[in-house]
């Protein structure tokens, strides 16, 4: 498709390329996209520029990356110098200063003994990481046999062979074959019945960890080596755990020595009002993934937290040979190291961490504010995240969210996402009162149109 240049448009001819067709979008209704396009040129703190210069709300924080808002200085600076400084790293056999001094400052944030980080360059790889150094670590401990993996209906994990077969959304799922053998899952924590309309953790839901114990009666506990799960499941439309509920799998995981890993992509520096949503809910896993906030999406980059335990189970044998056998050409890249170490003084000066703490039960009113609008079948909210489920139309399902998206976009100038016929809100931690109340009437105006 060919974009013709607007009349009075002041985008420049760099701005707006003049085919789009060769570009196969992730995750995206190519089709529908390429008829219509939402193109973005630029941004600034909470708000996105198209090429023609219109604002656009991020309701979503980009792709729940931005928390501290786009473009910042201090972050574009220090991406700025160290691309004048060190282009490029090795970290297989070398290393590079900003290296260490990230992660002892990661480190420095996890609760309890999560004190090694292994870095890779996306949510994707976090998890995939994660998972070879659960079956790897009961390999090097002598129990090889524990090589069975448990996920959860309706997770996101990423989009690697081993995030897809852990994860529990169909459509990432159903096309791709088999997947890795020995996979397992959770039930869904969500019951809408017993939890519709829920501010934060619903009440009920606790009792779903259990499910974990008939698995273990199916398999073995010396079969099973890790259990992953997202504190809240973004991806899928914002499901919070239930009160009670990541305690029990904790209490479950080491009753039969299982690792326990949070994926916490998406909660991670700052979502849920802390840090980490371990520090949230005050359970200590085994390993955490992250990505996404760490370097404000500035830069790609992921990693995984690993308590003290399981990193000196590898360190083991002549001191000359490789410990594990695996890495990233890009794991911590300068550049990458460079945005993080700023994103992380930035949360810090401003205390964002704290602020959405402080803003989380506004936020919340906000939200539910708008759950007597016709069709409205449920809102969830915790931290900062807001979801808004609505009723498919009858044989397209996710077509009444797209229009949402799109008329978000178009007509309201704001970005939100969606998972099918949920409309998700996740805006960066500096938003203000002010804005969320901009939000909350924008997104109440493209639920009344779209039903």
């Amino acid at each position: 498709m060919v974009l013709d240049d607007r009349a009075g448009s002041t985008a420049s001819v760099a701005d707006v390329p003049n085919d789009i067709d060769a570009f196969w979008m992730p995750f995206t209704a190519n089709r529908a996209f390429k008829k219509r396009p939402r193109l973005v040129a630029r941004a600034k703190d909470m708000h996105y520029y198209t090429p023609e210069g219109r604002a656009v709300l991020d309701g979503c924080s980009g792709l729940w990356c931005t928390n501290p808002g786009h473009n910042r200085e201090p972050i574009v600076e220090a991406i700025r110098t160290a691309a004048t400084t060190l282009d490029f790293g090795p970290t297989f056999q070398f290393g590079h200063p900003d290296a260490f001094r990230l992660a002892n400052r990661i480190a420095a944030l996890a609760p309890g003994d999560l004190d090694h980080v292994f870095f890779c360059n996306s949510g994707s790889e976090a998890v995939d990481t994660a998972l070879k150094i659960a079956l790897a670590y009961h390999n090097a401990t002598g129990h090889a046999g524990r090589t069975r993996l448990i996920g959860r209906e309706r997770a996101y994990h990423g989009v690697g062979f081993g995030g897809i077969s852990v994860g529990g959304i169909v459509t990432n799922r159903r096309t791709f074959g088999t997947m890795l053998t020995g996979v397992d899952h959770l039930r869904t924590t969500y019951d809408r019945e017993h939890q519709a309309f829920t501010k934060g953790e619903p009440d009920y839901g606790a009792h779903f960890a259990d499910e974990l114990e008939r698995i273990v009666g199916l398999h073995d506990a010396s079969t099973i080596a890790a259990v992953i799960v997202e504190p809240m499941a973004g991806s899928t439309g914002v499901l919070p755990a239930p009160k009670g509920y990541l305690q029990r799998l904790r209490e479950i995981c080491d009753k039969y020595g299982i690792l326990l890993i949070f994926d916490e992509v998406i909660t991670g520096y700052g979502r849920l009002g802390a840090a980490f949503a371990a520090e949230r809910y005050g359970v200590v896993p085994d390993l955490i993934t992250f990505a996404k906030g760490i370097t404000a999406g500035a830069v790609p980059m992921g990693g995984v937290l690993v308590r003290k335990g399981i990193y000196e189970a590898f360190m083991k044998g002549p001191e000359h040979t490789i410990e594990l056998f695996h890495g990233y050409t890009y794991s911590a890249h300068p550049l990458a190291c460079a945005a993080a170490l700023a994103t992380l003084d930035l949360y810090a000066a401003e205390d964002l961490f704290g602020r959405a703490r402080r803003l989380e039960p506004l936020w919340a009113d906000a939200i539910m504010s708008l759950r007597d609008r016709a069709g409205v079948l449920d809102i969830r909210t915790v931290g900062l995240t807001g979801a808004v489920d609505l009723p498919a139309r009858e044989g397209a399902p996710g077509a009444r969210g797209y229009e949402g998206l799109e008329r978000a976009f178009h007509e309201e100038g704001l970005m939100i996402r969606t998972s099918g016929d949920t409309l998700v809100v996740t805006p960066p931690l500096i938003i203000s009162e002010a804005q969320v109340g901009e939000l909350v009437e924008k997104l109440g105006r493209v639920i009344d149109k779209v039903m």
